[in-house]
């Protein structure tokens, strides 16, 4: 019975999450920081990133790297071109670590609920 309990849990997350492709059309590129606004992120959900994989990347930073576009000893560095990220609950952290992109704008916090 515990068994079937958790299993309907994992399933109607799964259910409800939703998959948002960053940056919309333009996808990840500069100037991000408004992308999110007006969205209902939830834990769960998927980000999708999708750009040039010759000239970008993706990094998940903590709150300090994101502010100062530093990429922590150890972060997962994503670099497909096509990078899906699920959201964790919280805020959620995002730069391209690319020399001088961050600090152009390519960067996004995320808080999902």
């Amino acid at each position: 019975m515990l068994a079937l309990l958790i299993l309907l849990v994992v399933f109607s997350e799964t259910i409800n999450a939703a998959t948002y492709t960053v940056g919309g059309s333009d996808c990840w590129t500069f100037n991000m920081a408004t992308w999110p606004q007006g969205k209902h992120f939830r834990a769960g959900d998927t980000l999708l990133f999708k750009y040039d994989q010759t000239i970008h990347n993706v990094v998940a930073v903590n709150r300090g790297g994101y502010q100062r576009c530093i990429t922590p000893a150890g972060a997962k560095v994503h670099k497909t071109g096509k990078d899906e990220v699920k959201l964790r609950k919280g805020l959620n952290f995002f730069i391209c670590n690319v020399t001088g992109h961050c600090e152009s704008g390519m960067k996004i916090a995320i808080d999902a609920v």
